[in-house]
């Protein structure tokens, strides 16, 4: 079928990108690169308006519809073969009110710009590990990060969203105005509408100390053990995730550890920095090959990864939760982590607890409050050809693991092909409440492109 003519947005006031066109295959890229797809016409939106447009034309017209904000969705599910792709990338304003700490993000900011606006003041949102993420999408999905022991998920820091829903109509959702829909978007995906915008609570953080341990392979267990015993007691200003990883060959790093595969903790403590070493006291005795810990601005440690790990890259994803680190779970990781079939492949264990436990899993949409860590292994290379090898790492991995998980896995950590029962147990005890608000909002399933919650 023919890609709709331009002129049938009328008063579109963004760019439309048509196959042909000039920059075409730019534009329909995402972050992972083995996701190849070919849309119809990607509707680059310059404002409200664009997008409720957008969303109208994909609806009477019958056209698939794919919503992508920053375009890092593990499965690619910003774009989709012979699809209308409403393209928020433009969208990107953040205004911060330092007086009350109110920050309003457009929906395709970067955490990047989020962090660059509320730093200015003071402030940050809690949110993710790498500044090229989107915000749209890691905060309808949660939003994990450095900072969720002290302030919680993405999500618990939401004040509003403003939403374009499947029939055109613009709303605002948050705790006295669509309370169900506010309930819905945090956790439940892109699944009920387009959020144009995010409002959320900042909160006091600048300065923090943070930055990598790193231990030989072969003490991973005792490293293991003792990551999980400190966040398990630890201040929740101590957060911080643990990695199997290749150390990169290049600074900051010293030439003699370069292309060793090690076992590492990230960290950042988000307190008085002079009461970071009393925090680190106990991994620090386990004397690390390499301490990069120190102060630095919250931005720097939130974008330490950026440059390591840029968009284009060959990504293969699977995750769980994780309520608790068996014997049988920790030697999986020993074994399996050893085994990092390329550099830039790694496994990581984000801390979910301590002001992430403050909520009840029915709260919000996100269910797993009660869990201890969501766990992410990830298959990654620049090079088309490893990914089998990539795959079958990642997947030899999580079968070993997954018996001891405790059952769903973070949303945003799921490829495109898991199947409608891995999203249900992605939801657990929530899932038939979504459906509920699914079938209020959009009871046609427009907004399907995604780890569908079907009406």
């Amino acid at each position: 079928m023919a890609a709709p003519p331009a002129t049938t947005l009328e008063g579109f006031r963004g760019t439309l990108i048509q196959p042909g066109d000039a920059g075409y295959d730019e534009a329909r890229a995402v972050y992972n690169a083995m996701i190849d797809r070919r849309p119809r016409l990607i509707a680059r939106c310059a404002d409200v308006d664009d997008v409720v447009a957008a969303v109208n034309l994909a609806r009477d017209q019958a056209i698939e519809l794919a919503v992508r904000g920053g375009g890092h969705n593990a499965g690619g599910l910003g774009v989709w073969d012979d699809a209308l792709v409403v393209d928020l990338s433009d969208m990107r304003d953040v205004e911060v009110d330092p007086a009350t700490g109110r920050v309003r993000v457009a929906g395709g900011a970067t955490l990047a710009e989020l962090d660059h606006a509320t730093h200015a003041h003071g402030l940050a949102v809690p949110a993710g590990i790498i500044g090229t993420t989107g915000v749209g999408g890691l905060t309808l999905g949660g939003g994990l990060g450095y900072l969720s022991r002290k302030h919680g998920l993405s999500i618990d820091s939401l004040l509003a969203v403003e939403m374009v829903l499947a029939d055109g109509s613009v709303v605002t959702a948050n705790a006295d105005s669509h309370p169900d829909l506010f309930w819905a978007v945090r956790g439940g995906g892109g699944n009920f509408g387009v959020v144009t915008s995010f409002e959320f609570q900042a909160h006091p953080v600048s300065t923090v100390v943070a930055g990598p341990m790193l231990w030989p392979l072969e003490r991973s267990e005792e490293v293991l053990r003792a990551y999980d015993e400190i966040m398990g007691s630890g201040p929740d200003e101590l957060g911080g995730f643990f990695a199997f990883l290749t150390v990169p060959p290049g600074p900051p790093f010293p030439e003699e550890l370069h292309l060793q595969k090690m076992c590492a903790v990230i960290w950042c403590w988000s307190g008085a920095p002079e009461d970071a070493d009393a925090a680190l006291a106990p991994m620090r005795a386990l004397h690390p090959a390499l301490d990069g810990v120190a102060e630095m601005p919250f931005p720097m440690i939130n974008g330490a990864f950026d440059a390591l790990l840029p968009p284009g890259l060959q990504w293969y994803w699977k995750a769980d939760f994780v309520d608790r680190l068996t014997d049988e779970a920790i030697a999986a990781h020993v074994e399996h982590g050893a085994q990092l079939p390329t550099m830039l492949s790694t496994m990581h264990l984000y801390p979910i607890d301590g002001a992430v436990h403050d909520v009840g899993c029915t709260d919000t949409a996100w269910a797993y409050r009660s869990s201890r860590y969501a766990c992410v292994i990830v298959g990654v290379d620049p090079d088309p050809e490893q990914v089998p090898a990539l795959r079958d790492w990642a997947r030899g991995y999580y079968d070993a693991l997954h018996p001891h998980s405790a059952g769903g896995a973070y949303v945003n950590f799921l490829m495109h092909d898991e199947g409608a029962e891995r999203v249900r147990a992605t939801y657990d005890g929530n899932y038939d409440r979504l459906v509920e608000v699914k079938r209020r909002y959009d009871p046609a399933n427009l907004f399907r492109i995604n780890q569908n919650i079907a009406p």
